[in-house]
């Protein structure tokens, strides 16, 4: 039998975006099986379940309500699985932030809700085509998908896991910037873009439940479904592009780093002697490394080698860094970037070299780095630094 497909305006526009959520979900799933990504795997899911999350409106418009075939296909297979929406963006926030995170068993109880949502949906079915024979959950011939009870514990599930995200995301800045000297190459200002896309979305079904008086009339839903196509379809293209992007960065740039790991100490024995060293014993030997060695000339430098440099745990020279510099592992490293960027300058050097060129060979990985830090360490641009120098 030819399901029927009425290619109306509504159903039509909706067709679009379900397609290329289909596509996307697929390329999405293809790169993360090829490079062992675990987050494109999960980009892949949520971009599955954002296109199933359209279908029921998509086929109700194009007429699949009013026939008894295409009616029980949506009535029984519970294309909409909002309680799976959430857990899924918290654990693709983790897995894109965390290169160690892997789901456990005590996680599995995110997915319970939409486990016990698809029982639910089973029981239906087993009871009206099975039992009965008959429409006894759907005697009201109204898809269980759309009940406002399920829509609202979809958007409360969702506001709660956007909320673990942001909370997972704060936490994920504060180790970059203790951890690593170029934390701004690793913010993944794409995860921050996701987030407000789906807080977007949250806002759009608050806003169209307060402003429209007959939600639960089918066709009086289409301005959101389509509002929350647009904002998917920006997921879907931004995502995928970052995963091209972050996969192309890991082969030819370097190997990434993972935050949330602890590194182990070389010797125990040495962290515990560390612990009872006061800071002042290890200031003018951390200072000594940065401007003797000049290790701020490494790019990649982590906490982790200077730690190993001295022979010591990277706890203990966190602890230096922040008590007695007063500032984050990052922003220590470019301090000694900035003098150093200072020192060139006052000797004349950007007369034969350009200034990114100085900001390179001083350990900036980026001209956009160096204009930031430089601005935040001297109040002024590099530019307006050199006029200056120019002026005295």
């Amino acid at each position: 039998m030819d399901f029927p497909f009425s290619f109306g305006e509504k159903s039509s526009l909706l067709l679009i975006f379900f397609f290329h959520g289909i596509v996307f979900s697929a390329l999405a799933l293809r790169k993360g099986i090829v490079y062992k990504d675990a987050s494109s795997k999960w980009l892949s899911l949520l971009l599955f379940l954002y296109a199933m999350y359209v279908a029921p409106y998509m086929l109700g418009y194009a007429g699949w309500y009013f026939q008894k075939t295409t009616r029980d296909i949506l009535f029984f297979i519970p294309f909409m699985q909002i309680l799976l929406i959430g857990p899924v963006v918290f654990f693709y926030t983790k897995s894109l932030l965390n290169l160690n995170f892997k789901l456990t068993r005590k996680e599995y109880i995110h997915f319970l809700p939409a486990f016990c949502y698809i029982i639910y949906s089973l029981v239906i079915f087993i009871t009206d085509k099975l039992i009965l024979d008959e429409y006894y959950f759907y005697a009201d011939g109204r898809d269980k998908d759309l009940a406002n009870w399920y829509q609202g514990a979809g958007l409360i599930s969702m506001a709660f896991y956007l909320i673990l995200s942001l909370r997972y995301y704060i936490l994920y800045k504060k180790l970059v910037f203790d951890k690593v000297s170029y934390a701004e190459t690793i913010l993944f200002q794409w995860i921050r873009n996701f987030m407000i896309a789906f807080l977007g979305i949250l806002v759009l079904r608050v806003l169209f439940f307060i402003l429209n008086p007959e939600w639960g009339e089918f066709g009086s839903q289409f301005w959101h479904y389509i509002s929350f196509s647009f904002i998917f379809y920006y997921i879907a293209v931004s995502g995928y592009s970052s995963i091209i992007k972050r996969t192309t960065l890991t082969r030819e740039q370097f190997d990434p780093i993972s935050i949330f790991e602890d590194t182990e100490s070389i010797d125990p024995k040495i962290e515990q002697e560390s612990s009872k060293e006061d800071d002042s014993i290890w200031r003018p030997q951390l200072s000594e490394l940065m401007e003797q060695q000049q290790l701020f000339k490494n790019p990649r430098l982590t906490l982790y080698d200077v730690a190993e440099e001295l022979n010591t745990t990277p706890k203990n020279v966190s602890s230096v860094v922040n008590s007695s510099f007063n500032m984050n592992f990052n922003d220590f490293i470019n301090h000694y970037r900035i003098e150093a960027v200072k020192q060139k300058l006052n000797d004349g050097e950007h007369t034969t070299s350009t200034l990114l060129g100085i900001a390179l060979d001083c350990g900036f990985n980026s001209k956009a780095t160096f204009n930031r830090a430089f601005k935040k360490s001297t109040s002024m641009t590099p530019r307006e630094y050199l006029s200056k120098l120019a002026n005295e």
